[in-house]
């Protein structure tokens, strides 16, 4: 088996974490991109290693109920969806399967809940990194590729409709010139270049990464709070899910006044303001600087901190009632988590984007005696495979 082989008809196994379904094909595994559970295909091997291989479907002989014309023409060449063929329930449907699968393998936790759809599916996207492709359009990369996908006429489906997609226009923050002049077009000595498109309470943005720019403010608002965010810091991309999110920990935390509670890998103090405004007192540790002299003007009530989570939390007082972790997608580890359940917290709130890295955490989390009472999967990234979930943890 080599790249640029053709390989079927194959039957399509379970889905895996990653985007892709497992299939076997001469006692190799294949991880192929762009099919669904059950179906018969035709696909490309792209990758082999010792291990494995990967493959792309290029004929559908027998298809899945849940396949559907994906709403974009760039659907199987552009990296940055994975299930536009897919019903858009049957997207969480598989969601649910992959958290399922990797809470019992990894941590040994069987896992019955949903994944749910927070809506709108297209058109959700409030953050997203674009590169310049040729005459100066954008584009998004090809799966596992540097090559440039040039966004179609219709525009990115996933993205904010106020987000702007036109290099022709100089954006100056809200989408349209700022000088009054006609617009000029960027052509291909910019090629390659990486946009950030920002869409906050001012309007869309679109600023070239790296430039002055991209280190500018802007503000989003969460129910009544607002919030104060670089252009190039992290924010939530679901325009629906630091609310959404954010009632889940309330709701699993169920703070009270008085209660001290920490607010690890904080950002920009989101989780933090809402644990403020129920009474409690609130110290946040962040590893960005720049986040926390954010998270220090939009939640004046809390105390912050910058630098190493595991390190800094010696800093913080040596018991709290309450902990949100918040970590990246690579997860907090053993020696946060360690850190955390010698706090004896009575709850711990801990908000993923990756399975994986949530699953080997409540694993470390159980053998210090934190077991989950409730774990949630939210669905908050229509047409890819990622997912978030909320896991609440108690002694």
């Amino acid at each position: 088996m080599r790249p640029g082989d053709l390989i079927g008809p194959v039957e399509i196994g379970p889905v895996a974490h990653g985007g892709h379904c497992v299939a076997r094909v001469e006692g190799r595994v294949v991880f192929v991109r762009h099919v669904l559970p059950g179906e018969i295909v035709t696909a490309r091997v792209t990758e082999v290693t010792s291990r494995f291989a990967r493959a792309d479907a290029v004929d559908v002989r027998t298809a899945a109920p849940q396949r559907v014309s994906p709403p974009c023409p760039n659907a199987g060449t552009c990296g940055g969806c994975d299930f536009q063929h897919v019903e858009a329930s049957f997207q969480a449907e598989l969601k649910r399967r992959v958290l399922a699968e990797q809470l019992q393998r990894l941590a040994g936790i069987d896992w019955h809940g949903s994944v749910e759809q927070v809506p709108p599916v297209l058109g959700s996207r409030t953050r997203m990194r674009f590169v310049t492709a040729d005459e100066g359009r954008l584009g998004l990369r090809a799966h596992r590729s540097h090559q440039v996908v040039p966004l179609p006429a219709q525009g990115c489906c996933i993205a904010h409709p106020s987000m702007p997609l036109d290099l022709a226009l100089d954006t100056g923050g809200q989408g349209q010139p700022t000088d009054g002049a006609e617009p000029t077009t960027r052509h291909a000595e910019n090629q390659g270049v990486e946009y950030l498109g920002v869409v906050s309470s001012e309007g869309g943005r679109l600023v070239p990464a790296g430039s002055p720019a991209s280190g500018e403010v802007v503000t989003q608002q969460v129910g009544q709070h607002s919030f104060e965010v670089g252009v190039d810091g992290f924010w939530q991309s679901h325009r629906a899910a630091p609310e959404i999110l954010t009632r889940a920990v309330l709701e699993g935390l169920q703070p009270v006044r008085g209660e001290v509670a920490f607010d690890l890998y904080c950002g920009v103090g989101v989780f933090a303001a809402t644990l403020v405004a129920t009474g409690c007192r609130v110290w946040g540790v962040e590893g960005s600087k720049a986040a926390v002299g954010h998270a220090r003007r939009n939640v004046p009530k809390a105390r912050f901190f910058a630098g190493d989570v595991e390190r800094t939390l010696r800093r913080l007082p040596d018991r709290a009632d309450l902990v949100v972790l918040d970590p990246p997608r690579t997860g907090a580890g053993k020696a946060v988590m360690t850190a955390v359940a010698r706090l004896r917290p009575r709850a711990i709130a801990y908000v993923a984007c990756d399975p994986a890295a949530l699953a080997r955490d409540l694993g470390i989390a159980r053998a210090s005696g934190y077991e989950p009472s409730s774990i949630r999967g939210f669905d908050l990234f229509g047409m890819t495979h990622h997912l978030e979930a909320v896991a609440i943890l108690q002694a």
